[in-house]
């Protein structure tokens, strides 16, 4: 299982992050200022630190410089609400593997996450291995072309609704509550009252199968696998 260190003083963000990476099967440690995630990083235990820059204490710039002044090959992406580009440049360049803004999309987190942490999932045979389509049934999900296809039909599909499939493909047999999938599709600031799960689920049904994915009522929607 990998680890990952989510360095954040935001208790809302912090708390969505470490719901939504465990979910997804991830060890998570959080760090609620700089001098925590410095101390923290020097661990061997980690493979990837999630470090916000507007950090109490020292700040992310302080912490991604002593950490990497350190020599440590940690795996590091930022997520900040800093969004010039002379800020993504310098965090690259001071080390950084990869940028994030705020607000995000988990999906898309979650999907950076995963291309840090690749390299580390070994095949039983030796061979680095990634996964490139998910299927259920009749339906593929191509992760590399965004394309979905139901035998040999293509499937025409918004990047919401793709993302949305995925998340349901991921977890099949899961029940998945409305919170659930409004986290991981529309973000963590999307008004939870909000009733465009059912109306995107609905999207789903009529293009893949009406019988593909069922609702748990009372509790949210299940994918028949």
């Amino acid at each position: 299982m990998n680890r990952i260190l989510i360095a954040e003083d935001e208790t809302r963000i912090a708390a969505f992050l470490e719901k939504g990476l465990g979910a997804d099967g991830f060890s998570i440690t959080l760090a609620k200022n700089g001098h925590e995630a410095v101390a923290m990083a020097r661990s061997d235990n980690f493979d990837l630190l999630i470090l916000d820059l507007g950090l109490p204490g020292k700040d992310g710039w302080q912490v991604l410089e002593e950490v990497r002044g350190r020599g440590e090959k940690l795996r590091i992406i930022v997520l900040t609400a800093q969004d010039e580009v002379e800020d993504t440049v310098a965090a690259l360049e001071a080390g950084a593997n990869d940028y994030v803004t705020k607000p995000f999309e988990f999906v898309e987190l979650l999907a950076r996450v995963r291309v840090q942490l690749r390299d580390s999932i070994i095949h039983p045979h030796g061979k680095g291995s990634r996964k490139n389509t998910l299927q259920v049934g009749q339906v593929v999900l191509d992760l590399l072309t965004r394309q979905v296809r139901k035998g040999n039909e293509l499937i025409e599909m918004s990047a919401k609704e793709f993302t949305l499939a995925e998340v349901f493909f991921r977890h099949p047999m899961q029940v998945m509550s409305r919170e659930q999938l409004l986290n991981r599709v529309w973000g963590y600031d999307y008004d939870p009252c909000s009733n465009i799960v059912d109306a995107y689920v609905k999207l789903l049904r009529k293009k893949l199968g009406s019988e593909l994915i069922e609702t748990v009522r009372g509790v949210g929607y299940r994918l028949r696998a």
